[in-house]
């Protein structure tokens, strides 16, 4: 436990999802104050947001848990929305982190003082914290397509992000624009319960194959029962994904993406039509873009109540989308458009040393030295922020390490090795430049149009093997941060 000054060392975190309460967690285990300012009425984050019908957790239920709290009664090997919410909602409570979040006080503004932060929030309350640490995430603005009349439809339209559970769905002709992750799993969900399902594809997208997995009672008691068990299914699981997938990512030549690409293949033999299996047939490799995982997907859009359309969308009209020269009539709308990425903790006005704003650093495209910290920010860290692993590591496993990483910097500030904690523009520099290069030889560089690229069609994820961000974040460099006072 760090011998913490509470008066000395208080922080804020913004945003109380999967990062935010694990900051409260660690930070009350250490005996720091602090205080989480969430915008919402309750914890979660993007599973607070995300409410859509299919909506499940792409990972393995056992490596989305925090390593020090794991859980023996997920039901699937990847779990439903609900059930992940209901797990941080649990985490949240058990931990008694919940007293120290300030529920619907979003932040507006952090200035830098000189020695500490001066957080604003919506309601108009001003105070002062030593250390601020951004849980904001990455997929939390959602992201509206520019098509012409999308303002005209008469009848309801929401994304998927926002989805209006009043409205009734049932027997009804959907439209839904796009099939990524949440397209794809909704198509699923709701194929069997709608008149007429009219998707309209930009892109067709890599589907691997999973056999859904239900865990029976008796597998959850031995859980519950056998902490060795569970704790090993989770170093396993977690072994295998960073040694495996996460490592072959960053090669845009892997053999293991290539055995992904075949077993996709496989499952889209699946489709029968001929005209149908060729508008599915992805035409980039995969893993270029985010994986989409399914066991129903293919099922679902040969009902012959389901239509992919390839179309391009000219306008949305009153009744209807009309893609070519055909007019899909619709009763609702649903956007799976996704979010924009480039936001972070924006539109938040974050000011540092010199008056120099965020906004203005990150104009063409935010980064940061090791996905954690800023110039000129001092005493600022991001958890999941500019350049983490967001495709191809666990990102609660990111965001521990992260944390911890976090947590010794501000050791050696209690210490004495560090007035305050500023990286260097030279680091800076250095790392994104190195990263930069890197980023090239990706899969997610081979030639497809994702959320992953920056503005120069550059991905913008880590680039490097799990065993370079592990050993960054065992020891903060202290050449990498500036010595002299602040």
């Amino acid at each position: 436990m760090v011998d913490a000054d509470p008066k000395g060392h208080t922080f804020a975190v913004i945003g109380a999802g999967m990062s935010g309460i694990l900051a409260g967690i660690k930070l009350k285990q250490a005996g720091y104050k602090f205080q989480i300012f969430e915008k919402a009425d309750r914890v979660g984050g993007t599973w607070r947001e995300n409410t859509y019908p299919g909506i499940a957790c792409d990972v393995p239920s056992h490596i989305y848990s925090y390593s020090f709290e794991l859980n023996p009664e997920w039901s699937e090997f990847t779990s439903p929305g609900s059930e992940v919410q209901e797990y941080f909602e649990g985490v949240s409570k058990r931990y008694g982190v919940d007293s120290e979040i300030r529920f619907r006080e979003a932040v507006t503004r952090c200035t830098w003082m000189g020695h500490e932060w001066e957080i604003e929030t919506e309601k108009g309350h001003i105070e002062r914290f030593r250390w601020v640490i951004a849980a904001t995430g990455i997929l939390h603005h959602p992201k509206y397509p520019e098509i012409e009349g999308l303002d005209d439809f008469d009848g309801p339209i929401f994304h998927t992000a926002r989805w209006d559970h009043n409205v009734e769905i049932q027997g009804k002709k959907v439209g839904l624009i796009g099939t990524g992750s949440s397209g794809v799993q909704i198509t699923a969900a709701i194929a069997p319960d709608v008149e007429k399902l009219s998707v309209f594809q930009r892109t067709a997208q890599w589907v691997v194959p999973n056999e859904r997995v239900v865990y029976t009672e008796e597998e959850k008691e031995a859980f519950r029962t056998d902490a060795d068990l569970l704790r090993n299914l989770h170093t396993e699981m977690s072994t295998a994904f960073n040694d495996g997938f996460a490592t072959s990512v960053i090669d845009g030549n892997s053999e293991l993406i290539d055995d992904i690409q075949k077993r996709c293949l496989e499952a889209l033999e699946t489709v029968q039509d001929p005209e149908l299996k060729k508008k599915l047939q992805p035409t980039y490799k995969a893993a270029c873009k985010r994986l989409v995982v399914s066991h129903n997907f293919y099922d679902a859009v040969q009902r012959p109540n389901v239509d992919i359309v390839t179309a391009d969308i000219e306008q949305i009209e009153k009744n209807g989308v009309r893609a070519g020269e055909e007019l899909h009539e619709i009763d609702v709308l649903v956007l799976a458009t996704g979010f924009h990425v480039d936001a972070f903790m924006r539109p938040m006005n974050i000011t540092g040393r010199n008056g120099i704003v965020l906004d203005e650093v990150w104009k063409d495209w935010p980064s940061a030295y090791l996905s954690i910290a800023v110039p000129d920010f001092p005493n600022f860290f991001m958890l999941n922020g500019p350049n983490s692993p967001v495709g191809n590591f666990s990102l609660i496993q990111t965001a521990e390490m992260q944390f911890d990483y976090v947590l010794k910097v501000v050791d050696h500030v209690n210490q004495g090795d560090l007035d305050v904690a500023v990286i260097s523009q030279e680091a800076y520099q250095r790392f994104d430049a190195e990263r930069y290069e890197a980023a090239k030889g990706t899969v997610w560089a081979t030639g497809c149009n994702s959320w992953y690229l920056d503005n120069n069609g550059v991905p913008f994820a880590w680039p490097f093997p799990f065993s370079r961000f592990r050993a960054e974040m065992e020891a903060p460099k202290l050449e990498d941060y500036e010595l002299a006072k602040s």
